[in-house]
């Protein structure tokens, strides 16, 4: 028989925790005094928490050196935005303004419905806002061109008369009104009927623009927040409004922190109130009330005292954050759970420094196991490009290194002093001493009130709890008959085909809508952008990005055949707008010779003269064109952000030519691009750790191979059934995905330990006797952790219910896997069980 056993590691872990928990027992008031003298002193970081939100949805949530941000720099600095000349095409950021969107079921150009656009537009106009006691309206701080408010082309064509419509002829979808002045009508009005000329006859829905100045953020921001209050009060009969701002997103979201902090207070009530139902016995000297909620509040110190910090040092603390005290909660409390498992189980004939010895030298491997896989899970999981992800794996880290910390310390203290209580025989409520057996001729309410101290003569130990005999006597000998395993093979395998089945239906990146509360009115927005302007997409820069030489004919044929290639993508319509087009068509009709370097300059200054929207497409530094750009129009109706994103810059960087895609909507996209990458090598990464550790604390190699497989399956589980909730891979979800690695070992790693060494030769008494020991602590550590985050199924913020539902599947599938799968298939492996079972 080969013997495998590795316990270098784990022996000298156990005989440490020996000591300290003797010394703990010896002294415990050095151990309650000075955690709390720690947390008092550190929660005094709290006081930054207000500095140091980092709530930005472009700087966390999106990829911090992602290609975009890069591509962004440029823009700026080769194509900057000219105030007097303000183009919503050319903007190389998102911008200052509001937009309105006014639907109809039957027709929006129909001139009741315009009379109330036109209404709105005017109120819309005529707001007053204050700021410094200074009163300024839109035309005060509105982007300009030639002097004027940029204005909304339908109802310039109108001059702002309902009845014109009958007159004007608007073509779709481009409306032009000189030659060399056409303007893309597929943003400004949606579901189009035209005649056979291409003009349009009726439209479900219109969509207004009002851009601000970029000079002063806070008048501007004062602005918007004017026309919110006066929109989310207008009256409509006609038509449907919906609105949204540049500011909106970001004060939406920053709601969403508010709407969680009131839950904490139940949060905590429900833990402390599970534990005690958990720890209670019929016994008024055994009883653990007392102890249960005072690992609830060490729980509450390790929050405390690590946020604070890291608060002290400066960390940011962004949205994601707030959901990790709830699961910070669920873990602490799983570790008390354990500690005081393995009191329970030493003699209550011995001193407290001894059973208290004992009681760490039994919970050693399993709380330290606990602590660092999920520790170095959130970790290992700080170098994501997401720094709402880096920011929870930091704080959700450092909370659980104090939760161990003060589990030994405090926690083992407040162990001792009960011990003490228990050793005196005294009430759990009164502290005065009670008889062990009922004195002659009591009543049976005294007996319930006044007696306790009862225990197992037979082995020293505390009475079997009774979720400790369900498990022995029931569930271990009902989960080891033959029907009883086919039936969680069944189980299994169909659990298999679901998740595989729902992997395969996985999206990426996070739609931005979900960053608000579900009431919030820029639901509404996107919602109504998604039915009426879903089908054209941005206009992408297309950017020659070095010195090209634009006379030589040859070379602009090349040009040329680069942007054929683009216009052959599926999702680009046309070329919207080329200075260089619209230069060669001027020269032609001038008899212009641009064959020489010379005359091409001196023919396209006068032609940008004429053309100053134009001129802000060339860079011209020295008398050198350093850069130019063009612009595609693309339609998005049939192809994802990713698919698009990738096709455009594998395209660009396909031509011999220097180009460069941008759009300020690719800071998002970008996301795409990377997370599943990421995600993967993350779980990778954190899943190999584990095993390491698992092998480096767990004496038996077998061990390891159980944690691997208990990852892989519980990941798969989580990350199919997600996809089936319709909960996309994001930097949300992908947190949960690392929390879900933590887990998988926590409810594996000990169930198949205590299998594998176990001195039964039978295979099903092996299952039995884990069960007896590990299943109901499997199962409150299981059930702490769903108590901890239960009231965020209630958040109307979808950040706080995804995290919910994500972590109610890791516990749901972990669970399964402890007290079902794993126990089953263990049993069908008794050449394994014989080659690493360990030599007695």
């Amino acid at each position: 028989m080969v013997s495998c056993i590795t316990d270098c590691i784990e022996k000298p872990i156990r005989l440490c925790f020996e000591r300290v928990g003797k010394f703990v027992g010896l002294h415990p008031w050095w151990f309650v005094t000075l955690p709390l003298a720690v947390s008092a002193g550190l929660g005094g970081g709290f006081y930054f928490l207000n500095d140091l939100k980092s709530n930005d949805i472009v700087e966390q949530f999106t990829p911090k050196n992602g290609r975009a941000k890069v591509e962004r720099r440029f823009f700026k600095k080769t194509f900057p935005q000219v105030d007097s000349k303000f183009s919503i095409l050319r903007l190389n950021t998102d911008g200052v303004f509001a937009s309105l969107i006014f639907s109809s079921q039957t027709n929006i150009l129909g001139v009741a419905a315009l009379e109330e656009v036109i209404r709105i537009d005017g109120e819309v106009r005529e707001i007053t806002a204050t700021h410094d006691a200074q009163q300024f309206v839109f035309s005060d701080i509105c982007a300009t061109v030639n002097g004027s408010c940029n204005s909304n082309v339908l109802l310039d064509v109108l001059n702002y008369n309902a009845s014109n419509i009958h007159f004007v002829k608007i073509s779709y979808p481009e409306y032009c009104h000189s030659e060399l002045n056409c303007i893309h009508m597929g943003n400004i009005i949606s579901k189009v009927e035209v005649d056979n000329s291409g003009v349009v006859q009726s439209a479900k829905a219109m969509r207004l623009f009002y851009y601000l100045q970029e000079s002063n953020n806070t008048l501007e921001d004062a602005w918007l927040q004017e026309l919110i209050d006066l929109l989310s009060n207008v009256t409509t009969s006609e038509t449907e409004v919906s609105y949204f701002t540049s500011m909106s997103r970001q004060k939406e979201f920053e709601k969403s922190t508010q709407s969680v902090t009131k839950l904490f207070a139940i949060t905590y009530f429900l833990a402390i109130s599970f534990s005690i139902i958990s720890c209670l016995r019929f016994d008024n000297v055994r009883n653990k009330t007392w102890v249960a909620s005072l690992g609830v509040f060490s729980t509450a110190q390790a929050v405390l005292s690590s946020f604070g910090l890291l608060l002290l040092i400066k960390v940011p603390f962004v949205i994601t954050v707030a959901s990790s005290p709830f699961l910070i909660l669920g873990i602490g409390i799983d570790d008390m759970f354990i500690m005081i498992s393995s009191w329970q189980r030493t003699n209550i004939q011995d001193p407290v420094p001894k059973r208290m010895a004992d009681t760490y030298r039994e919970a050693a491997v399993s709380i330290t196991i606990t602590t660092l896989t999920d520790v170095l899970a959130f970790y290992l999981s700080y170098g994501n490009p997401f720094g709402s992800v880096q920011s929870f794996c930091l704080y959700a880290g450092t909370a659980i290194l104090f939760c161990y910390f003060y589990n030994i310390t405090f926690f083992g203290a407040c162990l001792a002093l009960n011990g003490r209580r228990e050793g005196a025989n005294r009430h759990w409520l009164t502290c005065m001493k009670v008889p062990d057996e009922v004195p002659p001729g009591r009543s049976k309410v005294y007996t319930l009130c006044c007696v306790g101290g009862s225990y197992d003569h037979n082995t020293g130990t505390e009475e079997e709890h009774p979720m400790t005999l369900f498990f022995r006597k029931y569930y271990g000998p009902f989960l080891t008959t033959v029907w009883s395993k086919a039936l969680v093979i069944v189980i299994y395998l169909t659990y298999i085909t679901v998740s595989v089945y729902g992997c395969l239906q996985l999206k990426e990146g996070i739609d931005l809508k979900n960053l608000a509360l579900d009431k919030s009115y820029i639901v509404q927005y996107y919602e109504a952008e998604k039915a009426y302007f879903d089908y054209y997409g941005p206009n992408v820069m297309l950017a020659i990005n070095d010195t090209f030489p634009y006379w030589e004919e040859s070379q602009r044929n090349q040009l040329e055949s680069c942007i054929v290639q683009f216009q052959e993508l599926n999702f680009v319509k046309n070329l919207s707008t080329s200075w260089l087009h619209s230069f060669e068509k001027y020269s032609e009709e001038h008899n212009n010779n641009i064959s020489s370097e010379g005359q091409f300059k001196t023919h396209l200054y006068e032609f940008l003269d004429h053309q100053p929207m134009l001129k802000q497409d060339v860079n011209i530094t020295n008398n050198e064109i350093t850069s130019s750009r063009l612009f595609l129009q693309t339609v998005v109706q049939n192809s994802t952000e990713k698919i698009i994103l990738n096709s455009l810059r594998e395209t660009a960087e396909s031509c011999p030519c220097p180009l460069l895609v941008y759009h300020p909507a690719f800071i998002y996209h970008d996301q795409y691009t990377v997370i599943g990458n990421i995600t993967l090598q993350t779980v990778i990464v954190a899943t190999l750790v584990m095993l390491v550790i698992s092998l480096m604390l767990i004496p038996n190699p077998l061990c390891a191979l159980w944690v691997a497989f208990a990852i892989a399956s519980v990941i798969l589980g989580v990350t199919g059934f997600m996809a089936l909730l319709n909960i996309s891979l994001d930097s949300i979800s992908m947190i949960n995905l690392v929390i879900s690695i933590g887990f998988s070992v926590d409810f594996s790693a000990h169930i198949s330990y205590t299998f594998v060494s176990s001195t039964k030769a039978d295979v099903n008494e092996r299952v039995v006797e884990a069960m007896t020991h590990l299943g109901y602590p499997i199962l409150q550590g299981a059930l702490s952790t769903v108590v901890g985050v239960v009231v965020l199924s209630a958040s109307s913020s979808y950040i706080f219910r995804t995290f919910f539902t994500i972590v109610l599947l890791v516990i749901t599938f972990g669970l399964l896997h402890g007290i079902a799968f794993i126990p089953v298939f263990l049993t069908f492996f008794r050449f394994f069980h014989t080659l690493w079972q360990p030599q007695q």
